[in-house]
């Protein structure tokens, strides 16, 4: 499925991205994330005098000749960021569209390339119902990753899925790192609560809407049968035959510009970021563009 995406040239130009991340992290070792606060690495970043029981190897012998105080150097800090990928395998996503289903799950895979790339940890989390399953639990490296990508490319989807208690429902660390939920939104359950758990747990978080150009401007006239995939049976209310005519497409397209605004505006209010991404836009185009946009690759 995701294999006619994903391939070798396609990572190989993801590599010159880095994740940049606005707020601080908590502690972890290693990574290639800065934050407000020294530590060990080589970069410089200020003085200050020395005091009883700090690293004698970091006193700066040159100021000591000039000013006959001891200084010593300060580096800044790095962290290892956690990449949380949380995708969205509902009936609406692919069931019967498979491009939406290599789409989504090649964004999915792409993140998850470029925080093991950057040296960071990352968890992919299959989104089916109220639950979430971990595809390999936290992977770190390069071959850990790959490994997981052969279980992306064979997910099913189908059902429903409840955003809210899924992300709820899985264990989540306090302020390290990214947390991006890949989804087309099209669900009546309270896919808030997800964001408002996340930002909670201070984490950055990012939602990728995901749609077919059939989705974001249908073209359909006349009398067609619609169905709910995720309707559980054929005899739903919801699945019905109407005619359609350009008043209902009118309406179609201000229902969906108000589901988008209504979701850039929570998300805003929570310090969220929000992306809608259509599926015959190139990914790369999605990442190298889309994401540094609203500032979360650079």
């Amino acid at each position: 499925m995701a294999s006619t995406y994903l391939n070798d040239e396609f990572f190989s130009r993801l590599e010159t991205l880095a994740f940049n991340l606005r707020s601080d992290l908590a502690g972890f070792f290693g990574g290639k994330h800065l934050v407000n606060r020294y530590g060990q690495t080589v970069e410089f970043a200020d003085y200050r005098e020395y005091m009883l029981g700090d690293d004698i190897r970091r006193i700066d012998w040159n100021l000591y000749s000039r000013f006959e105080k001891f200084f010593i150097k300060l580096f800044t800090d790095e962290r290892q960021m956690h990449v949380q990928i949380f995708l969205d395998c509902s009936a609406s996503m692919g069931k019967d569209m498979p491009q939406k289903s290599a789409y989504a799950t090649a964004v999915a895979a792409a993140i998850g390339f470029l925080a093991v790339h950057n040296t960071d940890k990352v968890s992919f989390y299959l989104m089916r119902g109220d639950r979430c399953d971990s595809v390999d639990g936290v992977l770190v490296g390069k071959r850990s990753f790959f490994n997981a990508v052969r279980w992306l490319e064979n997910i099913e989807f189908d059902g429903e899925t409840d955003i809210g208690a899924a992300v709820t429902s899985c264990s989540t660390g306090t302020g390290e790192g990214l947390s991006v939920i890949i989804s087309d939104f099209f669900t009546d359950s309270d896919w808030r609560k997800a964001v408002d758990y996340l930002t909670f747990k201070r984490r950055q978080v990012l939602l990728i809407q995901v749609m077919t150009p059939d989705e974001i401007e249908p073209t359909y006239s006349g009398r067609v049968h619609l169905m709910d995939l995720e309707a559980e049976d054929l005899e739903d209310m919801k699945n019905m035959k109407l005619r359609i005519n350009s008043n209902m497409q009118v309406a179609y397209k201000e229902a969906l510009e108000d589901i988008i605004s209504t979701c850039k505006t929570f998300c805003h209010s929570r310090d969220a970021e929000f992306i809608t991404v259509s599926t015959d836009k190139p990914i790369e185009k999605t990442l190298f563009s889309e994401l540094m946009k609203v500032g979360i690759t650079g």
